[in-house]
């Protein structure tokens, strides 16, 4: 590996033995909000480890679900959630609020902050979640980020990118990974969502503008600072300029 690579990877992919000394165990509820490809879930790790939040991937939740053979069978909201996302669509809303509830709660009891990178995704689900945020954490505990990104970004990011086997930590599509075969923080087997092509990557930006976009608005509307962000900057740029706006 390049000299250069493994300083940035070292810095990127933290140790699990040094988190414990990073944490500032904020009581946070961090919303990221951004297009395909804008850096939502690598700005969450890093985010997730500096102040002991707990990621939460709603996609991941309702993955889980649709990837479970018998349970597709069974349920129809849970049919349903996989005949869209394999048409490259979201989620059903209500359905995605429902599990997304269930976790944010049982964090809550357990007194842990959370970073979203990719909750809520539709006017819907904000309406809906937001008023548990608000319940559970306060308001001045809340924090919304918006990643730009244009979709010609979107797209030639998302066509590359790859995430590992075993937990699904993102590798971007960034020359300094090009050599990377496995995961730098699990060791596991990189691979290339199926699902990641020019085509269906359109489709979702598409999908965000019409579905997610209009939460920035709805956000500011209710008197949420909104932080913004240029996403189409290096990491540790990006990661640097969301301190800031979180003022750290």
């Amino acid at each position: 590996m390049p000299r250069a690579t493994q300083k940035f990877t070292t810095w990127f992919f933290i140790k699990q033995t040094d988190i414990i000394n990073l944490m500032d165990n904020k009581k946070w509820v961090v919303i990221l909000i951004g297009p395909p490809g804008s850096g939502k879930g690598t700005q969450a790790e890093l985010l997730a480890e500096k102040f002991g939040l707990f990621h939460l991937e709603t996609s991941k939740l309702g993955e889980e679900k649709i990837n479970n053979t018998e349970l597709v069978k069974k349920d129809p909201e849970v049919a349903e959630a996989k005949r869209l996302y394999d048409k490259g669509e979201l989620f059903p809303p209500p359905w995605t609020v429902k599990i997304t509830v269930e976790k944010i709660r049982e964090l809550a009891s357990q007194g842990m902050g959370i970073v979203f990178s990719g909750s809520p995704r539709t006017l819907h689900e904000a309406e809906k979640e937001v008023l548990i945020f608000d319940e559970l954490y306060g308001r001045d505990n809340i924090k919304a980020i918006h990643l730009n990104l244009t979709k010609e970004e979107s797209i030639r990011r998302n066509s590359s990118r790859r995430i590992c086997e075993a937990n699904r930590h993102t590798i971007p599509n960034f020359p300094i990974f090009k050599d990377i075969t496995t995961c730098p923080k699990d060791g596991s087997k990189l691979l290339k969502r199926e699902l990641d092509t020019p085509e269906t990557i359109s489709i979702r930006y598409e999908v965000y503008l019409r579905q997610t976009q209009p939460i920035i608005s709805f956000l500011e509307e209710n008197g949420y600072k909104m932080v913004e962000i240029e996403g189409e900057q290096d990491i540790d740029k990006v990661y640097k300029d969301i301190l800031k706006g979180l003022g750290e």
